[in-house]
């Protein structure tokens, strides 16, 4: 390539673009594209454009739902990556200009409803000949992946279950878009996959104690979610019994605590602003709202009292914040797949390691912008070979995207995501390599 191609990033300046944009700059190579950052806080991107290991970055500022100011940005771009929340309300108007201008157009968004937004556009993006790589961080985006990879041991899938986990990342305040996005997503309806159509749950009331491996053991409870897997995955697995997420903070008095305050707020008792500075003030050792903290305690209450968790784990946990002290980080993502291959039932999972000190992934920022960054080096090297709306598991290669994903995560590609398949000769010579037959693919 002699002439270096644009890539606009949108909403820069967040925690996880800027991992996307650093690891994407240290993978690709250099003078091959050139990065535009642009975001409302211009000034943040100061200091860290100086650490990218490329020269001509330039950063801006416009307001992206200004038609004109968005498209002007936007226009002539190979790419432009959208890391601005909450996803709700931002993804739409830039998909939409994408198609308009026939810019290809990615995202690390995670919110179930932008996503159902999202699908609604494919025959556009379609018509236009503009890919729309959407749900391309760690869940959704990695977890998309895995499921793919897992279906291709079975003749039919039956059931899929997404699981993650992120935990407390120290005396930090969160994003205030990521912190809309997880209250949403503890109260409220959420689409689920059932019996071979999508119906409305109510998030969290379904839980599963789930085998998630290292230091997280072999018991942990997770809580239906509000995701995109459970919306896309669909498209591909039509005839599936079962598609579901299931999430949870850690550690796991944290899920009483935002599902009380999440209904709080659903129920208009408090505000999503007032909700969110409670988290922030607890998150950085603060006392929080004695208001809101009657809503916390009730949902933290309300796990106990429905056994999902004992009195005494929750007794600790509230001594250990009231200290200021904060757990280490943990998370992971988990998939597995229900299915049945020459007749048997086989059970295949996908899992990454639980991150945290001494990992590549040490807090959700580095997860899910490693994850963005693999998705970018993949959607590049297709530019002008794919149209329409596309979730991960429609386009992104198993073994490529791994083989990204050691790349920009810093971890040895046999570190990336470990396969644990039942019975063990369910495993075919399609995992490893040979062409997969039309059920596989």
């Amino acid at each position: 390539m002699t002439t270096a191609k644009r890539i606009v990033f949108i909403g820069a300046a967040g925690d996880m673009c800027r991992v996307a944009i650093d690891r994407f700059a240290r993978a690709a190579g250099h003078g091959a594209w050139k990065l535009e950052l642009y975001d409302i806080r211009p000034d943040v991107l100061e200091e860290f454009v100086a650490t990218l290991p490329v020269a001509g970055v330039t950063v801006g500022s416009f307001d992206l739902f200004d038609k004109v100011a968005l498209r002007k940005a936007i226009s002539g771009a190979a790419l432009v990556v959208l890391g601005a929340g909450p996803y709700n309300k931002t993804a739409e108007p830039v998909m939409q200009a994408c198609i308009e201008k026939k810019v290809p157009y990615l995202d690390l968004d995670d919110d179930e409803e932008s996503t159902l937004t999202a699908m609604d556009l494919d025959a556009r993006a379609r018509k236009a000949g503009v890919p729309i790589f959407v749900g391309c961080g760690a869940s959704p985006g990695l977890t998309n992946v895995m499921a793919a990879d897992a279906a291709r041991d079975m003749d039919t899938v039956d059931r899929i279950d997404v699981c993650w986990v992120t935990g407390d990342e120290g005396p930090v305040p969160y994003g205030r878009a990521v912190l809309d996005h997880a209250i949403r997503g503890y109260a409220g309806p959420c689409h689920t996959w059932e019996h071979g159509q999508s119906v409305i749950h109510q998030t969290f009331l379904e839980t599963d104690v789930v085998a998630l491996g290292n230091t997280l053991g072999d018991s942990y409870r997770l809580y239906e979610c509000a995701h995109p897997e459970a919306v896309t995955m669909p498209r591909r697995w039509p005839g599936a019994d079962r598609i579901r997420v299931l999430g949870a903070l850690d550690p796991p008095p944290v899920n009483g605590i935002m599902r009380g305050i999440a209904v709080a707020v659903q129920q208009g008792k408090i505000s999503m602003d007032q909700a969110i500075d409670f988290v922030n003030d607890v998150m950085t050792d603060k006392m929080g709202s004695p208001r809101v903290w009657k809503h916390a305690l009730s949902g933290l209450w309300g796990t106990v009292r429905r056994g999902e968790i004992g009195a005494g784990e929750v007794l600790k946990y509230l001594a250990a914040a009231a200290g200021g002290k904060h757990p280490e980080f943990r998370g992971t993502n988990y998939v597995r797949v229900t299915g049945t291959r020459d007749g048997e039932q086989v059970v295949s999972v996908r899992r990454v390691p639980v991150s945290g000190p001494g990992t590549a992934w040490t807090d959700m920022a580095s997860a899910t912008g490693s994850a963005t960054a693999a998705f970018m080096l993949l959607a590049i090297e297709g530019l002008g070979a794919r149209s329409g709306v596309l979730a991960p598991e429609d386009w992104a290669d198993p073994e490529r995207f791994y083989a990204a994903l050691a790349k920009t995560g810093g971890s040895k590609p046999h570190e990336v995501v470990e396969a644990v398949v039942t019975p063990s000769t369910a495993l075919t010579v399609a995992r490893v390599g040979a062409s997969a037959s039309p059920n596989e693919r």
